[in-house]
């Protein structure tokens, strides 16, 4: 099994380091954890990192005050190095430095391997976490522009230049079609509620009937049930 890394930035824990876990592993303050923080917001099993299909997964274990990834409340979520990790008061950097140097190198369009270029061994020793911010933070700032270009590369969508989050890999012939029909149950019933928009005479605002926009709102409810039921089917049923 892979082994992670987790930098403590924020919390009691400052400045500890848990290198090389072997997964899984489970961050909480009660003896057990693998990766265990004296912060009393953070309970006792709170989340959970495992390996599945070639990706780290983090998982909030039903936690008291939530799980946060670069800010954004998750239930399940994949870890990429430099993603920040908020339990309770503390924040955890994922990714040993070197695998954030690296991931840096590609988010910058470098390659490690081609004559010239920066290699990870030539920068610095320390990595700082608020430089990474605005280069990991795409689901804050990523805005989608319908003037850009949807492209598709080696299995990934893009927008632009901007990766989207991909499809689940090696799914079965049930679970391709549960998720074609849950998408285009989204895609129609997203494309019923706008079709009555309209544009002002200089098209800078656009209004919409408010019975409309309560079957977005409604259409926002349900996508947050399917996020939760992801992580805990039993959700559903709540």
């Amino acid at each position: 099994m892979p082994l992670v890394t987790f930098q403590v930035l924020e919390g009691i824990d400052k400045g500890k380091i848990f290198r090389e876990l072997p997964t899984p592993v489970t961050i909480g303050r009660e003896e057990g954890n693998l990766l265990r923080l004296n912060d009393e917001r953070v309970s006792r099993f709170h989340a959970k990192v495992q390996f599945d299909n070639s990706e780290i997964i983090l998982t909030d274990l039903e936690s008291t005050n939530g799980t946060r990834v670069n800010g954004n409340v998750v239930q399940i979520r994949r870890l990429r190095p430099g993603d920040r990790v908020g339990v309770g008061r503390s924040l955890l950097l994922f990714g040993s430095e070197r695998e954030i140097a690296e991931r840096v190198m590609t988010l910058s369009g470098l390659s490690t391997s081609s004559p010239g270029s920066a290699s990870a061994n030539s920068l610095p020793a320390t990595v700082h976490a608020h430089t990474l911010a605005a280069q990991f933070d795409h689901d804050v700032d990523f805005v989608l522009n319908p003037r850009d270009k949807i492209s598709e590369v080696e299995g990934t969508l893009f927008i632009g230049a901007r990766p989207l989050p991909p499809l689940p890999n090696k799914m079965s012939p049930s679970q391709a079609a549960r998720l074609a029909e849950l998408l285009d149950f989204l895609h129609r019933h997203i494309s019923s509620a706008t079709e009555n928009i309209q544009a002002d005479e200089n098209a800078l605002h656009v209004t919409l009937a408010y019975a409309d926009w309560q079957r977005i709102l409604a259409l926002q409810m349900v996508l947050a049930r399917y996020v939760r039921a992801v992580a805990d089917p039993d959700a559903l049923e709540a």
